[in-house]
This record gives C-alpha cells, structure tokens and sequence, in this order.
C-alpha cells in the first residue's frame, strides 16, 4: 500500500494493529508525532510544536473548521503552522487527549489515524471553553531518527462551547 496516495480523509482500518513488517520502535515514533503536536501547544513550547512537522507539511483544518463555522485556511509549511496555531499564544489555553492511533507503515512514509479531543479556554476568561473531538488523518514521514507529519487533515465530529475560541473570538 502507497501510503501517500491514499486519499486525505481514508483512516487507517485494517483489523490487524501489525504485520510481519512492523517496526514497533517506528510505530512509537510516528504516534509521537502527534503527542508533539498536542502537547507542544498545551505547554506554549513552540520547540516541541515544530518539531512535529515536516518544513514543507500541510495543515489542513477545513473540514473541522467548516462544521465550527470558522473561516481558517489550509496552512502550507512548518514556519506558517508554527506561526498560525492561536494554542502556541498565551491567550488560550488548551489541552489535546490523543485516543484510537492506528498506523499503517511502508518504509520511510506513514500513515495515522486516531481521535483526539481538543479543549480550548481562553485566559482571561475562564467560564468560556470550545471542546472539540476530532478524527485526524495524518501523513508522516522519517526524518533522521525521528518521524514528522507531511499532511494533517482534521475533521470534527462534534463540539460544545464557542468554537469562536479557537480564533481569538
């Protein structure tokens, strides 16, 4: 299977979690891509955030956005996403809880499927919140040692509170 011409948005639905190919140390790492993603924005560490990413990766939040009812574009390259993401500013708060991964791996290119619900509160008011669950579909590549996202497609499955949040709003 060519991972990276299966259709953004085709999760990853084998009924086996390995294979005889199956590199269990890749399989930490590439999960770890997404742990830096949620977590780097959760502690403000923009180091962390951007390691998550490859320079020329896609951050596609459209479909999620659309369903908010939020006008966010596609975000092309590492320094752009890194720049763009509101979590990484001290005006919100977030926290991401990463469920369900599912891998499928062919050599040196991935691909992740999981849940992740996502929390947002603003600083300066605090009795505010957008809680969104998600379905991530995630491209990976090897770089070095390490893994890093090539394209990230985000769609929503449900919310509550003011995805507005998400925005500055």
């Amino acid at each position: 299977m060519d991972t990276e011409k299966q259709a953004m948005g085709s999760y990853v639905t084998r009924t086996q979690a390995l294979d005889e190919n199956s590199d269990l140390k890749d399989r930490i790492e590439i999960i770890d891509a997404l742990y830096r993603f949620g977590l780097g924005q959760d502690i403000h560490n923009r180091e962390l955030f951007a390691s998550a990413f490859a320079e020329d990766a896609v951050l596609d939040f459209r479909p999620a956005a659309e369903k908010c009812g939020l006008p966010i574009p596609v975000m092309n390259g590492k320094e752009t996403i890194v720049k763009a993401i509101p979590g990484l500013e001290t005006h919100i708060d977030t926290t991401h809880v990463v469920s369900n991964c599912r891998v499928i791996q062919n050599g040196d290119e991935a691909r992740l499927s999981a849940l992740v619900e996502a929390q947002h509160i603003p600083k300066n008011d605090r009795s505010r919140h957008a809680l969104l669950k998600n379905l991530y579909d995630v491209l990976l590549v090897r770089e070095g040692q390490h893994w890093v996202v090539k394209h990230m497609l985000i769609d929503n499955v449900w919310f509550t509170g003011e995805p507005k949040i998400l925005i500055g709003e």
